[in-house]
């Protein structure tokens, strides 16, 4: 049986790269890649706190109310205040009292673009999947009845260019969170410290990569131990790395293994 057409574009956002993969003879690709990336830029531009014109550095200057933004930032805003309170504060958007959305909007972005333009492509005939990543956080689309299931390899937080474990996601959403790439950068909102509970990486798959992304910051920052807030999160299945190489894996709101070393592939 011939294998189907796999195509994949790049492009330099968030500071870092997103990357759009179809499967299969999709009609008007080119302008739901070009509509998609278009939407992640908008995103950058809006929230970024590197960006010194940004509404959201304005707003943390001032300069600017969040009533008077741009509409996205008050839709952003009221996802952080519930991702506050679903988390029983596991995750903030607010760190000394500014307003800091990093942890919720990327993951937001990316499911927002490619529910908006990547997933009507999967209306039309040729098209069997459809996924859209930055940074390893993955929004995964396949056609209904499609023969068609996405594997995603998750990182060993200690062993550069290897995997701890590979999923397989008929469709949904994949998210990772941890101190192996980019250091602590992970704050605790109870203490206003780094997350320092043991966990190199904290992986949730969902049916929603906004809401995978901020249980997978949770993770990190309730730590390898606790694992109470699986209740919390809903319909969610994961994995977590501690420091030390041990795994904890669960389904739903059960835990299913907990190993002494990485689980094999």
């Amino acid at each position: 049986m011939t294998s189907p057409d796999r195509r994949t574009w790049t492009h330099d956002v968030m500071g870092s790269v997103a990357t759009i993969r179809l499967v299969g003879d999709p009609v008007a690709e080119a302008e739901a890649v070009a509509a998609c990336f278009a939407e992640l830029d908008l995103a950058d531009r809006l929230f970024s706190t590197y960006r010194e014109q940004s509404e959201v550095s304005r707003i943390r200057r001032g300069e600017l109310t969040i009533a008077a933004a741009h509409p996205l930032v008050e839709e952003v805003t009221e996802g952080c205040r519930d991702a506050e309170r679903t988390t029983g504060g596991l995750f903030s958007a607010w760190r000394d009292g500014e307003f800091d959305p990093t942890g919720f909007v990327k993951g937001w972005a990316i499911e927002r673009a490619a529910r908006a333009h990547l997933a009507p492509l999967l209306e039309r005939s040729g098209c069997l999947a459809a996924g859209l990543s930055v940074g390893g956080d993955m929004q995964l689309l396949t056609a209904e009845g499609a023969d068609w299931t996405w594997r995603v390899g998750i990182a060993d937080p200690s062993r550069p260019r290897t995997v701890v474990a590979t999923l397989e996601v008929p469709r949904g959403a994949v998210a990772t969170s941890g101190s192996a790439e980019r250091g602590a950068h992970i704050v605790d909102p109870r203490t206003g410290r780094p997350a320092a509970a043991g966990v190199a990486s904290a992986t949730v798959v969902s049916d929603s990569l906004a809401h995978a992304d901020v249980w997978a910051t949770a993770a990190v920052v309730a730590g390898f131990d606790d694992l109470g807030w699986i209740t919390r999160a809903g319909t969610t299945t994961g994995l977590l790395v501690a420091d030390d190489g041990r795994t904890r894996r669960w389904l739903g709101a059960t835990e299913i293994a907990v190993d002494a070393a990485a689980p094999s592939v």
